[in-house]
């Protein structure tokens, strides 16, 4: 039994639990060229994910309408839920860590820049669903970095902001946790390195996401 300090864990998906920065990526600059616009460089790319769909498109191309943006979503959809997803695409040890972290009574939550559709495809094709209590998804609220899907987790979980932490990959994430009063674990598998998550503050850094049981075992009730 693992005891901490923290009642309530939210995890990002896409980089966090799901290897998924590379899929992505690939759909973002296909969707592009589909469209005839020039696809964004791999850097601009990343930085983007965890942000919503529709200001992911608002940064990568400012200069478009919002037909034009909504063509390139339809086709960014198209191109991602062309492919099947399973329990292969967590990162290692991702299961194992959810399964030891509810057995050790952690209230377990997902807050993610994904669609419902998108979350709700990759819950149904993972099978990890049964593991969170709650989930928040980015055309449900507002988009990171506001912090309003933490709030309404804790909200709907009845847990405080000292109990409460996120855990992600992006600037995104971190920013949102620093919105929301919490703190914030960074795990550097996914979009974003170390230096930059680094100005956000987290109180660690994970290479992988599965490192975080032995943080919470050596940190017990602290």
């Amino acid at each position: 039994m693992i005891k901490s300090k923290f009642e309530l864990l939210i995890f990002d998906w896409d980089g966090t639990l799901m290897d998924s920065i590379d899929w992505i990526v690939y759909c973002l600059q296909n969707a592009a060229v589909d469209c005839g616009y020039k696809a964004p460089d791999e850097c601009a790319a990343k930085d983007i994910i965890g942000l919503s769909i529709h200001q992911a498109m608002s940064v990568l191309f400012p200069e478009l309408d919002q037909l034009e943006k909504q063509r390139l979503i339809s086709r960014y959809s198209e191109l991602y839920f062309s492919r099947q997803l399973g329990v292969e695409d967590l990162f290692p040890g991702v299961v194992d860590l959810l399964e030891a972290l509810k057995q050790s009574g952690f209230l377990l939550a997902v807050a993610t820049g994904k669609s419902r559709k998108g979350l709700q495809h990759a819950f149904e094709q993972t099978g990890i669903a049964g593991y969170f209590v709650a989930s928040r998804c980015a055309d449900e609220t507002a988009s990171k970095p506001d912090p309003l899907m933490l709030k309404q987790i804790m909200s709907e979980t009845g847990v405080q902001k000292e109990a409460t932490v996120m855990i992600g990959d992006s600037i995104h994430d971190l920013e949102m946790a620093l919105n929301a009063g919490i703190s914030s674990i960074a795990v550097t598998c996914g979009a974003h390195a170390e230096p930059q998550l680094l100005q956000h503050r987290p109180i660690e850094f994970l290479q992988n996401t599965s490192d975080l049981i032995t943080f919470l075992r050596l940190n017990n009730g602290k």
